[in-house]
């Protein structure tokens, strides 16, 4: 048998050793955490307080933060969607020292029963319930089942399943164009929805106390 030699002998453990050495620990794999975290929501919800005027949206927020937020620049952009009442909650994007509203969207005035004519023939209204919680209903809409909405990044998302379909769930985003107590309008890149609030004699039958009905009305 031949013998080794004590030189080769040492070679071998000095490499032995250098690979345990230069070992390294894998990095875990990038799922995109790191990506979504930099486009997080910006929105800031919170309730409008009492020293809210025309120009100036005083914010408590969720957090606990009472921000006085200038209004001009949302106003000079047709930004300003549902007015302003004391109480309400409201969704917001700031500039980033938090003293300027960029968008301002009052979330109780998107509550409620929304319709238009019946695109197809006009013969009854047909629509979408948008509740609080964000639960999304449909109004007269068979083909189409709403599940849930909220507002994210100044936006309007809807999130709806196909009767008939695969049953996966769709999500769709919008741009408010005007929400007043009695119109909402919002649009993606393909199309415009026009919507009037559904009259209370419609939503609860001809034998309503409608001046109890007019409390849910927003202001």
């Amino acid at each position: 048998m031949k013998k080794l030699s004590f030189l080769t002998i040492l070679s071998a453990l000095v490499m032995l050793l250098g690979s345990c050495g230069s070992k390294t620990q894998k990095v875990p794999f990038d799922n995109g955490d790191s990506a979504y975290m930099s486009k997080a929501d910006p929105t800031l919800f919170g309730v409008c307080g009492l020293e809210t005027t025309m120009n100036t949206l005083q914010l408590i927020t969720d957090t606990g933060d009472t921000l006085q937020l200038d209004l001009t620049i949302a106003r000079e952009n047709d930004q300003v969607f549902g007015g302003l009442q004391v109480g309400d909650r409201m969704a917001v994007i700031a500039n980033n020292t938090h003293t300027q509203a960029l968008s301002v969207i009052n979330q109780a005035a998107l509550l409620g029963n929304w319709v238009m004519p019946n695109p197809i023939d006009g013969s009854d209204e047909v629509g979408i319930s948008l509740k609080e919680g964000g639960i999304a209903e449909s109004i007269e809409q068979s083909a189409l089942i709403y599940k849930t909405w909220k507002l994210t990044h100044g936006k309007l998302e809807i999130v709806l399943v196909r009767e008939g379909g695969t049953e996966e769930e769709e999500t769709y985003i919008y741009d408010i164009l005007k929400l007043t107590p009695d119109s909402l309008v919002y649009k993606d890149a393909d199309d415009t929805f026009e919507y009037s609030r559904q009259k209370p004699k419609e939503r609860y039958g001809m034998d309503v106390d409608l001046e109890d009905a007019q409390d849910e009305f927003f202001m």
